[in-house]
């Protein structure tokens, strides 16, 4: 019997999910993608494994997580012992992931806007590679949202690509054209990337404190903040 579950978000026209035919093309190759066997993302992936290694170590014991993929976070968050409540809106994506994670582990169909509330209390939420998808008006809704969802001292941890600046944003993109990188430059057109600075703002208005960002690679930040 399946559980019933409640959605935070339902009726609401999900941007969340502006991105899900890119990704249902794209999960077969998704893991040879993180290895680094495209010239193009190489350096978006590189120190993969520890940037979620840092996910990881940084997250409490009972655990969201939101945009799962192929679960290589979700198995490390698991080989961790923590409590995981995941949630992917890419069915062919979900399949992929159960076939690393445990045969009875549940995985919900929702994404960042629209997605089941926990069955449990929950310490952490995470995402890797996800919260771009949102716009900066729904990142700021959505931030307010997970707030509501933390117990007392619970934390945000994110990894994502951010940028200091409109500038250096530009630049990337400059640059991905003169190498001859035209996916990377369209990804970087299309999708939401945000500015480190709105990220802050974003997360100070959403009641988190103690935030951080520390840059892992050229483009990936990992952030987190904690609930008031």
């Amino acid at each position: 019997m399946k559980k019933t579950v409640r959605f935070i978000g339902e009726g609401v026209d999900s941007l969340g999910r502006e991105f899900l035919d890119v990704f249902t093309e794209w999960a077969e190759e998704y893991d040879a993608f993180v290895q680094g066997k495209d010239k193009q993302y190489k350096e978006v992936f590189e120190d993969y494994e520890k940037i979620l290694d840092s996910i990881v170590e940084k997250s409490g014991r009972n655990v969201m997580e939101f945009g799962i993929g192929t679960g290589n976070l979700t198995e490390k968050l698991l080989n961790a012992e923590k409590n995981v409540f995941a949630v992917e809106p890419s069915r062919q994506m979900r399949e992929l992931a159960n076939g690393k994670l445990p045969e009875d582990f549940i995985i919900y169909d929702g994404d960042l806007q629209q997605y089941p509330i926990p069955t449990h209390k929950i310490d952490t939420i995470v995402s890797s590679y996800v919260f771009h998808h949102l716009t900066d008006e729904e990142k700021n809704s959505v931030l307010k949202q997970y707030n509501q969802l933390l117990t007392a001292g619970g934390k945000v941890i994110f990894a994502d690509t951010l940028f200091i600046s409109e500038k250096s944003y530009k630049l990337m993109i400059e640059e991905a054209v003169d190498m001859g990188y035209a996916e990377l430059a369209e990804d970087l057109n299309r999708e939401h990337y945000p500015m480190l600075p709105v990220v802050y703002e974003a997360l100070k208005q959403a009641g988190f404190l103690e935030l951080s960002f520390r840059q892992m690679n050229r483009f990936v930040w990992v952030f987190e903040g904690t609930k008031k």
